[in-house]
């Protein structure tokens, strides 16, 4: 053995390690961005979840009931309805994720012990987004009026509760995982394979020197990028219909939505497709080979794992994580896979994530190309 030339070999890496600095940037942000959306944004429990009401009683009782859902801290009341139309749409749209409806004869019923009885819907599409405020609502018939129901009011037989809740989950009553899961994977798998195939792709050209022969020809980046794009747009529209197939078939993942439905599930799969291949060619006009082309991907598509809803409850992340999330497109392409195919939802309920699609694929298209041009030389 020789000091010497153990020496040199040390200098040599340390000499590629300042050469290849955003590979080593990656590797060490990795585990920061890892520590932080864990410590901080992560949570299978979460509270405050929006909540509209729909108060049909004006008595002390159902003041007291809602105060006692809202001390839960499970429950934000955002949203007061005049309809049960109003409900529906609310959560159907996404704003709440849990209606409460009170009757007229709420207190009338508790008064007499008549079995009264408060309506609490619930949008299960993403079960474990629920499950604990579900199970908070057992104790509210015993705490909410345990101050209210005094004197002559006081319970009577056995210490029954005074009223029942009354749980409807909406999308998926039966709290099926895979209901949620399977839809979710579709997005998943896309920025997976599509981002990653198409950054290693043009990369590989790059190294190689087949590109420098391309570049030498008078095509112009955006034929460069639609005939390099356009074999994989096919190749995600074929794992999309094995995924979809897959899902009916085997998991028996429901189909709410009709024709406006279907159109607007294909529209978000397409612009879907098309945006994540346009990034991957974004990365390859940044990355220098193909380990930088990989580790830019994964940097990519592991928030979006995260902070998109599709392993965690979206709301259970905290306001500054849930904005992040509304930037990464993976969460606006759940939001209407979801929408499409467990509520039914088309169009014109989903246009505001289908739009944010659209300004995605237009955003990394433009930077491609501008990238692209600035790499000729």
């Amino acid at each position: 053995m020789s000091a010497t030339r153990i020496l040199a070999v040390l200098v040599k890496e340390f000499t590629q390690l300042v050469r290849d600095r955003l590979s080593y940037a990656l590797i060490l942000a990795m585990p920061v961005v890892q520590l932080l959306l864990f410590g901080y944004a992560i949570n299978n429990d979460p509270h405050h979840l929006p909540t509209a009401v729909l108060v049909q009683d004006q008595g002390a009782l159902a003041r007291s009931t809602l105060g006692a859902l809202v001390r839960s801290d499970y429950f934000d009341i955002t949203e007061t309805a005049r309809t049960p139309e109003e409900l529906d749409r609310a959560m159907a749209l996404g704003r709440v994720q849990f209606t409460v409806t009170i009757p007229a004869d709420f207190t009338r019923r508790v008064a007499r012990g008549d079995r009264a009885q408060i309506l609490v819907e619930a949008d299960a599409a993403d079960p474990t987004a629920t499950g604990s405020a579900i199970a908070a609502l057992s104790a509210l018939p015993q705490e909410a009026l345990k101050h209210d129901l005094t004197g002559a009011l006081a319970p009577r037989g056995g210490g029954a509760p005074p009223f029942e809740v009354v749980v409807h989950r909406r999308y998926n009553p039966e709290a099926i995982s895979a209901y949620n899961i399977v839809p979710g994977l579709l997005g998943v798998i896309l920025s997976m394979t599509l981002v990653m195939m198409t950054a290693l792709g043009v990369t590989r050209e790059y190294e190689r020197g087949t590109m420098e022969t391309l570049l030498a020809t008078p095509v112009k980046p955006i034929e460069v990028m639609i005939g390099k794009l356009a074999p994989y747009v096919l190749v995600g529209l074929i794992q999309t219909v094995v995924i979809l197939v897959i899902a009916r078939v085997l998991f028996d993942v429901p189909f709410s939505g009709g024709w406006a439905g279907r159109g607007a599930l294909v529209t978000g799969i397409l612009l879907f497709i098309v945006g994540s291949l346009a990034l991957g060619f974004l990365i390859s006009t940044v990355a220098r080979n193909q380990l930088q082309a990989m580790q830019m991907s994964v940097f990519y598509i592991f928030p979006s794992l995260l902070l998109s809803g599709f392993m965690f409850p979206f709301r259970g992340m905290p306001d500054w994580a849930q904005a992040l999330g509304s930037v990464i497109p993976v969460t606006h392409f759940l939001r209407v896979v979801r929408g499409a195919m467990l509520k039914g939802l088309g169009f014109a309920e989903m246009w505001q994530s289908l739009a944010a699609l659209t300004a995605f694929v237009l955003v990394v298209v433009l930077l491609a190309m501008a990238r692209y041009r600035t790499t000729l030389d």
